[in-house]
């Protein structure tokens, strides 16, 4: 099913940008963990709309509601069902543009796959279904924090031709993250960012960028060979969130410059356990975890929908001018932050619980 992910920890996704809400319902969680919306909120807080200048106008609190799998706090192992509802609702601002596919949208392609699709704010593509992926994640990651250890951190490493220095995969903290409105640990790169994204916002356009991910204390063993390699599965989780448009793991595209005297990662053993010296693999070696770090980036493109007047066609062919009304981000990449951490966490959940199936 496209909008259900995972094999034993399954998450399916559901809703549209303007309907009455939006959500997911997760199976597989384990039996007798503490659960709350408490622990789902913060992910939340972090992914929703309007919370910064440089982000969409829509106003959304984004509030989440357990319906099930949960009771007197503690889940039960059965599916948990989880809802969002939608608020601050303009189905109305799409109405001239519902016989125009909008440039680098998927107003044509939905149109051509299901011949009808929600004209009003992209429908199942808009960002608004990343809302229950963040939920399920928040519960995902609860899991791994609290049996295995696990920390996920994502931030901002990139805005256009911004990039940040290099950050202590080791110590890096949300709160760090946090500490600007962009989500760039480097604050002399994320003045730049946020100068760049105010400016690029005021003249109604969109820039792109990168976002990097370190999970750290993922057990060595975890994954899957051959097809179900960890980086295959957190490529095909990454690149299915809305405007990404790359993935690379370790190294990535800059390995393949080095020489392999250089680019392996040579074993050393310390704290009583073999690691590495280096760590251009990404924390990963056939598609199984090594125990090292385990880090990625997700590019994003500049988010399709733009103010500035465009020529294209409608769907008829006939030649007109687009500037899109409605609301949307100048570029996605801080919001973004929780969609990656999300996603990661529900793959480590997956395979965490195949892994115990093994023992």
């Amino acid at each position: 099913m496209s909008s259900t992910f995972g094999t034993l920890l399954k998450i399916s996704t559901f809703g549209e940008s303007h309907c009455k809400g939006v959500g997911a319902v997760l199976d597989g969680c384990p039996p007798g963990m503490t659960l709350c919306e408490a622990d789902i909120q913060p992910q939340l807080d972090r992914r929703r709309p309007g919370q910064s200048k440089l982000t969409t106008d829509r106003r959304e609190t984004d509030r989440v509601t357990i319906f099930s799998g949960v009771e007197n706090g503690i889940t039960l192992g059965t599916p948990i069902g989880l809802f969002v509802p939608n608020k601050d609702q303009r189905p109305g601002d799409y109405r001239q543009m519902s016989q125009i596919p909008r440039p680098s949208h998927a107003d044509f392609t939905y149109q051509m796959k299901y011949g009808i699709r929600a004209s009003s704010g992209g429908g199942r593509s808009s960002a608004r279904e990343t809302i229950g992926r963040v939920a399920a994640g928040a519960i995902a990651e609860k899991m791994l924090n609290e049996a295995y250890g696990v920390e996920i951190v994502a931030w901002v490493s990139a805005v256009s031709d911004i990039a940040s220095m290099d950050v202590d995969l080791q110590t890096i903290t949300r709160q760090t993250v946090d500490g600007n409105l962009i989500r760039c640990p480097d604050t002399a790169a994320a003045d730049k960012m946020v100068d760049l994204v105010t400016r690029v916002k005021e003249d109604q356009d969109s820039v792109g960028g990168i976002v990097t991910c370190v999970c750290r204390n993922v057990p060595a063993g975890w994954g899957e060979p051959v097809f179900d390699k960890m980086e295959a599965k957190l490529a095909q989780a990454m690149l299915s969130i809305p405007a990404t448009k790359g993935f690379e793991i370790g190294s990535g595209f800059a390995g393949t410059r080095l020489k392999g005297s250089i680019h392996n990662d040579p074993f050393v053993a310390a704290d009583g356990r073999l690691g590495t010296t280096t760590n251009n693999s990404g924390g990963i070696q056939g598609g199984i975890a090594n125990g090292e770090p385990v880090v990625f980036r997700v590019a994003f493109k500049p988010p399709a929908t733009i103010g500035i007047a465009q020529q294209t066609v409608d769907f008829n062919g006939n030649p007109c001018t687009l500037a899109a009304k409605g609301r949307h981000d100048p570029c996605v990449v801080s919001r973004a932050v929780p969609i990656v951490e999300a996603m990661a966490a529900l793959v480590l959940g997956d395979f965490a619980l195949r892994q115990k199936m093994r023992a």
